[in-house]
C-alpha cells in the first residue's frame, strides 16, 4: 500500500483550513485517512502550522511520501531536517 502525507481540507467556503494526514495514495483528498499528524491554517498571519514531529518522522521512516505542499510545510517546521539528521534512529525504531 502506497502511503502519502498530504493535506485534507476541512474549512468552509472561502475559509480554508487543512489537516495534515497520512493516507493511502488511492483514497480521495477528503476521504479515508490512517492518522492525523497536524493542521495548517493559511488564513492567519503568519500561517499557523502545527505538526507532530515524532509521528511525521515515524511515517517518513516507514516509507510515506509527502505531497509537495506538505513537504514545504515540513521544511518550514524543520521536520525534514530533523528526520535526515536522525534517520538511523527512526529506521531502527521501525525495524523493531
Amino acid at each position: 500500500m502506497a502511503v502519502r502525507i498530504r493535506l485534507t481540507r476541512i474549512g468552509g467556503k472561502k475559509k480554508p483550513f487543512y489537516r495534515v494526514v497520512v493516507a493511502d495514495a488511492r483514497s480521495p483528498r477528503d476521504g479515508k485517512f490512517i492518522e492525523v499528524i497536524g493542521r495548517y491554517n493559511p488564513k492567519t498571519e503568519p500561517s499557523e502550522i502545527e505538526i507532530d514531529k515524532e509521528r511525521a518522522c515515524y511515517w517518513l521512516a516507514r516509507g510515506a511520501k509527502a505531497s509537495e505542499a506538505v513537504e514545504r510545510l515540513l521544511q518550514v517546521t524543520s521536520v525534514i531536517k530533523e528526520y535526515r539528521e536522525n534517520r538511523e534512529k527512526y529506521l531502527q525504531e521501525v525495524s523493531k
